[in-house]
């Protein structure tokens, strides 16, 4: 099956942002399995983080930590899991998601080859998950979150809504946002025609098909 497997810390946040609408019943529908783990339940007293060597503020997440809970979940050594399954960490100099990404990710998984997200959180997260454990990071843009868990939600979400079968009706697919290299989706109306003064654009209510085809691609 295809499935989506997030490490993290609140797998609750993951959920309630993931679990609803189209995406939410396609899960509920067994289209694609999503699945949350706690970190700290791998973790040693709970504690999934520790001081930075050389010193400096913050706390980092542990190497062994995301490590074990690879192992349990899998079955396999933690490094032998990037051969089966894209391993996607959340950081902020991770590759920024764009749509092509999105729709790599969703071939990917469309081929049964799963995802895996693991989520950074508090001062940042030991760099030997990133080279030893992951296949790539990636990021939401130039700014900084409390943590991973709404990097992951969106990606998921983005990934989901491209599968065959999630979307009601697929053709929403074409001509939206993004689903040509840098362009945007025309802008929308529906009623009331007119609202306080405010009217829609003549040419859609024509029923000129080839004119609103040609405004909308304007």
């Amino acid at each position: 099956m295809k499935s989506i497997d997030v490490f993290c810390v609140f797998p609750e946040a993951v959920e309630a942002m993931v679990c609803v609408g189209v995406v939410g019943r396609a899960i509920e529908r067994g289209m694609v399995s999503l699945r949350t783990f706690d970190l700290r339940e791998y973790a040693p007293k709970g504690r999934i983080d520790d001081m930075p060597f050389g010193g400096g503020a913050g706390m980092v997440v542990r190497v062994d930590v995301v490590a074990r809970a690879f192992e349990e979940v899998y079955g396999v050594p933690a490094r032998a899991v990037k051969k089966e399954r894209r391993v996607i960490l959340t950081e902020p100099g991770g590759r920024t998601l764009t749509q092509g990404n999105v729709g790599e990710l969703a071939e990917d998984l469309s081929g049964d080859r799963g995802l895996t997200i693991v989520c950074g959180r508090y001062g940042g997260i030991d760099e030997r998950v990133s080279t030893a454990l992951a296949t790539e990071a990636v990021s939401l843009g130039d700014f900084v979150l409390s943590g991973g868990e709404i990097v992951a939600a969106a990606l998921s979400d983005a990934v989901i809504r491209l599968l065959g079968g999630v979307l009601g009706n697929e053709e929403s697919l074409i001509g939206e946002s993004f689903s040509r290299e840098g362009a945007l989706g025309p802008p929308q109306y529906t009623r009331p025609a007119v609202w306080d003064g405010e009217e829609v654009p003549a040419v859609l209510l024509s029923g000129n098909h080839a004119e609103i085809h040609a405004w909308r691609e304007s």
